[in-house]
C-alpha cells in the first residue's frame, strides 16, 4: 500500500526564520525594546486602568510566571507618566510628617505639607527650639530678672519675718517661747527667763496648768493665723514671680511662633500643632531656665528621658515620614516582599532599662504610603502568604487610608507601649501580579475582590508569529544585551532565539512571551560567544546554549533510552507484531520533558466484558486515560455492532508500566492494538502512535508532539535506523511541529518519517500496511479490508458466545428433567 500520501513534507516539519529579515549588522544597532510584545489585550487594560480615576479600578495582572509582566507594567507606567509630563500634565505630591499629639500623646498626628516642605519644617522646628532656648535662657539670666525675682522674694520674705516677730514676742508676753523644731513651731512655758522644764511643769498644781494652757491654746491660735498669713504672702509672691515668668515667656515666644503661624496658615494640622507647642513652651518654662549644661546620658540616652520616660524636648521632633522631595512624577513602588511592616509601616522601639519605649519619631512609612498619589506594584502570591497583609490591603484600598498595623496585636499578643498613629489618607493604584487560577478563586471566594480590583490585564503565554512581532523580539533581544552586558546579536542569532521561542510554544505561528526564559538564552548564548571569542552571538552559539543546557537536564532521558537499548525495558522498533503497538507517552519534570515509548498490548477473546482497562483494574489509571478507554467501546459498537450485539471482551495493557497513566494521548493505540488483535493483521513496530480519539474514529490533537516524535527517533536512532521507522501523529498537530534539526535532517534523507492520519481507518492502514475499508451500500466492507477482517471475527465471537449460552441452557434443562 502506498503510504507516501500520508507523510508530511519536510518543510511542514519545523518552521525556519529567514535571517534576511533583521536589516542590521547586530541588536546594536536597534533601540531598546522593553515593553509589551503582541500583548495588545493587556495593554489597553493596563492603560484603561492607569487612566481610570474613579474608586477601585486597581488592576489585576493576570498571566504565566516568566513573561515579564511585573517588569513590564512598570516600564509601562512609568512611560506613561513621562507622556504625561510631555503633556504639562502634573500630579500634586505632598509631604507626609507624624507630629506630637499634645492631648493624647500615644495618637501621634499626621499632617500634610506641599512637596519638598516636610524637611523645611522640620528644620524650622529645631530651629525654633534653638532661638526659644536662646531667648528664653538669656532672659531668665538677666540681671533686670535676677534683680527683680530677688526684690520680691526679699519683700515676701521680709514680711514673713515681721509676722514672725509679732507672734514671737506676743508669745513671751505671755509667758511662752516660741521655737521651731523639724515637726514645727512649738510653744513652751518661761521660768526664770527660761524654758520650763518638763518635771517643773508637773510640780505646778491644777489651776496654774489649766490657766497655761489655756493661754498656750489661744497663742496657737494666733499662731496659725500667722502662719497661714505667711503661706499667703509667700504664695502671692510665687505668682507674681511666675507672672513675670509668663509675661518674658509671652514676649519671647510669641515674637517668634508670629511667622511660623503667618506661613502655615493653609495647613489646619500644622497651626494646630503649634498652638499645641506654644501652650507647652510656656507651661514648661522651667526647662529654659538657667545656662546650658551638658547632656547626661545613660547608655547613650538622655537621663531626663531615662528617669522620667519621655524626653521634655520629644515635641519639638517631626518626623518626616513620607519625603517626596526631588521626586518627579508620581511613585511607582515595586515591593518584592509585602510583610506588614514593608507595606503598611512599622513601629519601631527602644529597649531601655527592662522596658520598651515608643514615640511619633519611631514610625517608619511602608510601601502604600510611599507610592501615596502613584502606583503600587505586588505580586498576589506574596499578598496572601504572608500572615495579615490581604485582609489589611482590602481595607486600606476601601477606606482611602494607611493604617500603621502593630504585629503583636495582630497576633493576638500585647503590644509593649503601643502607639495609635492617626491613619495617613491615601490615594494609590494598586497593581497585583498572579495567575488565572488565583483570580478566578479570589473572584469566586472573595466577596470584595470584585469591588477594588475591576481591572484584569491578561498576559497571553504566546503572541503572533507576525513580522512586526519578530522585529520587536530582536529590539528586546538588544535590551537584555545591554542591561546582562552581553554581546548583541547578530541575524542568525536573532533568528535561531525566534525559532527556539517557536519551539518552546510548539507552534509554528506563534512565539514564547516568556521573557524570562529569552533572557536565559541570552546569558548562555552570551557565554558560548565569550568562548569562542566570537565578536556577535551568532545562530551556532544560540544552538551551543540549547544544546548544552538539554545535556544539563537529559539525565532521566539517557537512563530510559539506555534500558529500552539493552532489552531491559521491552521496545521493538522493527518487524510486525498483531496486537501490539508502540504508543508515545512524556515525562514532564519541571525543567524539562522528554517523550518515551511505552508498549501498549491488546488481547481479544469471548466475552461480553467490554474493554478492559487493566490500568483502571490495578488503580494506575487517572480519569482522563480511563475515559480515553472508554470511548473505545463506543466506536466499536457505533461501527461494527448496529447488527449484532457486540460479544467481546478485550484486555489493554501498557507493558511495564509500574506508575499512573493518565490523558488520553494514547486512546488511538490503545483502539489500533484493538483492531489488530481482532483481524489477526500485524502493526509495524517500527511507527509509533500519538493522538486522542472520539467515538466517531476522528483523531484528536495532542501536546508534546515534538518531544513524542524526538523520543522515538532517538530510541530508533540507537538501535538503528533502517529507513521504515517512524511516528504517527494527528493531522491538527501539523502546526505544532517544531522538531530538531537531527529529526527533520533524517526525514530528509528518507531514515526516518513522520506520518499523520485524520481518522482510525487512515491510521490502521499506515500502521498495517492493509486498507480499511468503507462500507459498502449492501452494507457489507470489502473483501480482505481491516474492517471487513474485525466484522467477521466479531460476527463470529457472536454466534459462538450465543451458542454457547444455547448448548448451556439445553444441559441446565436436561438436568433439571432428570432430577
Amino acid at each position: 500500500m502506498e503510504l507516501k500520501k500520508y507523510e508530511v513534507p519536510v518543510d511542514k516539519l519545523r518552521w525556519e526564520c529567514d535571517p534576511k529579515l533583521f536589516d542590521f549588522e547586530c541588536t546594536g544597532d536597534l533601540t531598546p525594546l522593553r515593553e509589551f510584545i503582541g500583548q495588545e489585550r493587556a495593554t489597553r487594560a493596563v492603560e484603561f486602568g492607569i487612566n481610570m480615576a474613579d474608586t477601585g479600578y486597581n488592576i489585576y495582572v493576570a498571566g504565566l510566571t516568566g513573561t515579564g509582566k511585573t517588569s513590564m507594567v512598570k516600564a509601562y507606567i512609568e512611560r506613561v507618566i513621562k507622556e504625561r509630563e510631555a503633556r504639562g500634565e502634573t500630579v500634586d505630591l505632598n509631604d507626609w510628617c507624624y507630629l506630637y499629639n499634645f492631648k493624647e500623646p500615644d495618637t501621634p498626628q499626621i499632617a500634610s505639607l506641599p512637596q519638598g516642605k516636610g524637611k523645611a519644617f522640620r528644620k524650622e522646628i529645631t530651629n525654633l527650639l534653638n532661638k526659644i532656648r536662646h531667648g528664653l535662657g538669656q532672659a531668665f539670666s538677666s540681671e533686670e530678672y535676677k534683680n527683680q525675682k530677688q526684690k520680691t522674694v526679699e519683700a515676701a520674705q521680709a514680711q514673713q519675718q515681721k509676722l514672725l516677730e509679732e507672734i514671737s514676742g506676743e508669745a513671751r508676753r505671755q509667758g511662752f517661747i516660741l521655737q521651731m523644731t523639724p515637726s514645727g513651731p512649738v510653744l513652751i512655758p518661761v521660768k526664770e527667763d527660761r524654758p520650763m522644764q518638763e518635771q517643773e511643769y508637773l510640780s505646778l498644781n491644777e489651776d496654774v496648768k489649766k490657766e497655761l494652757d489655756s493661754r498656750q491654746a489661744e497663742l496657737r491660735k494666733k499662731l496659725k493665723a500667722s502662719f497661714e498669713t505667711a503661706s499667703n504672702v509667700q504664695t502671692k509672691a510665687m505668682e507674681r514671680l511666675q507672672k513675670v515668668d509668663e509675661d518674658i515667656g509671652e514676649y519671647t515666644v510669641s515674637g517668634l511662633f508670629g511667622s511660623l503661624f503667618e506661613r502655615y496658615s493653609d495647613w489646619p494640622k500644622v497651626t494646630q500643632y503649634l498652638t499645641g507647642l506654644k501652650a507647652y513652651i510656656l507651661d514648661n518654662l522651667e526647662l529654659f531656665k538657667g545656662t546650658e549644661e551638658p547632656v547626661h546620658t545613660v547608655f547613650g540616652v538622655p537621663v531626663s528621658q531615662a528617669m522620667g520616660g519621655r524626653d521634655p524636648f520629644l515635641p519639638f521632633q517631626v518626623n518626616v515620614f513620607v519625603d517626596n522631595d526631588g521626586a518627579k512624577g508620581p511613585p511607582v513602588i515595586l515591593e518584592s516582599n509585602p510583610n506588614l511592616g514593608n507595606m503598611f509601616g512599622k513601629i519601631e522601639r527602644r529597649f531601655l532599662f527592662g522596658g520598651y519605649l515608643s514615640d511619633h519619631t519611631m514610625l517608619k512609612a511602608g510601601a502604600l504610603s510611599k507610592a501615596n498619589g502613584g502606583y503600587v506594584l505586588l505580586s498576589v502570591n506574596d499578598v496572601l502568604t504572608n500572615p495579615g497583609v490581604w485582609p489589611a490591603l482590602k481595607r486600606a484600598i476601601k477606606n482611602g487610608e494607611v493604617r500603621i498595623e502593630d504585629p503583636f496585636e495582630q497576633s493576638g499578643l500585647i503590644a509593649p507601649q503601643g502607639l495609635r498613629p492617626e491613619p495617613m489618607p491615601i490615594k494609590v493604584k494598586v497593581v497585583l501580579t498572579g495567575d488565572a487560577l488565583l483570580y478566578q478563586l479570589l473572584s469566586m471566594y472573595d466577596e470584595d475582590f470584585w469591588e477594588i480590583f475591576k481591572v484584569k490585564a491578561d498576559f497571553d503565554s504566546e503572541i503572533e508569529r507576525t513580522k512586526d512581532n519578530m522585529l520587536a523580539y530582536a529590539a528586546f533581544l538588544s535590551g537584555c544585551c545591554k542591561e546582562c552586558e552581553a554581546r548583541h546579536f547578530d541575524p542568525s542569532g536573532v533568528a535561531k532565539v525566534i525559532e527556539h521561542s517557536a519551539r518552546i510554544v510548539a507552534d509554528q505561528e506563534r512565539l514564547s512571551s516568556r521573557f524570562a526564559q529569552v533572557k536565559d538564552w541570552v546569558e548562555e548564548a552570551n557565554y558560548w560567544a565569550l568562548q569562542d571569542n566570537a565578536k556577535f552571538i551568532s545562530a551556532k552559539h544560540v544552538q551551543k546554549a540549547i544544546d548544552e543546557r538539554l545535556f544539563r537536564h537529559n539525565l532521566l532521558d539517557e537512563r530510559i533510552r539506555d534500558m529500552i537499548n539493552r532489552g531491559t525495558i521491552m521496545i521493538d522498533t522493527e518487524g510486525g507484531v498483531v496486537g501490539q503497538v508502540n504508543g508515545l507517552s512524556i515525562y514532564a519534570l519541571g525543567d524539562i520533558s522528554f517523550g518515551k515509548p511505552s508498549r501498549i498490548t491488546a488481547k481479544t477473546f469471548l466475552g461480553r466484558g467490554g474493554v478492559i482497562n487493566i490500568e483502571r483494574e490495578s488503580q494506575l489509571s487517572g480519569p482522563i486515560h480511563s475515559k480515553g478507554v472508554m470511548i473505545l467501546s463506543g466506536y466499536l459498537g457505533w461501527k461494527y455492532a448496529q447488527d449484532k450485539p457486540l460479544s467481546l471482551s478485550a484486555s489493554l495493557c501498557f507493558e511495564q508500566s509500574y506508575e499512573g497513566v493518565e490523558g488520553d494521548s494514547a486512546s488511538s493505540a490503545e483502539l489500533y492494538a484493538i483492531l489488530s488483535s481482532l483481524s489477526a493483521r500485524p502493526i509495524k513496530q517500527g511507527i509509533a502512535v500519538t493522538g486522542s480519539v472520539n467515538q466517531k474514529g476522528e483523531i484528536q490533537p495532542i501536546g508534546g508532539v515534538n518531544q513524542k516524535i524526538e523520543g522515538f527517533f532517538r530510541v530508533c536512532q540507537a538501535k538503528g535506523l533502517n529507513g521504515d521507522q517512524g511516528v504517527l501523529i494527528p493531522r491538527q498537530n501539523l502546526r505544532n511541529l517544531m522538531l530538531r534539526e537531527e529529526v527533520v535532517g533524517a526525514v530528509r534523507q528518507g531514515r526516518f518519517h513522520i506520518y499523520s492520519a485524520r481518522t482510525i481507518d487512515e491510521g490502521i492502514e499506515i500502521l498495517t500496511g492493509v486498507p480499511a475499508g468503507e462500507k459498502q451500500k449492501d452494507g457489507v466492507y470489502p473483501e480482505g479490508t481491516i474492517s471487513c477482517l474485525v466484522n467477521k471475527r466479531l460476527e463470529e465471537m457472536a454466534e459462538r458466545l450465543k451458542g454457547f449460552y444455547y448448548d448451556q441452557e439445553k444441559k441446565e434443562g436436561a438436568q433439571g428433567r432428570c432430577s
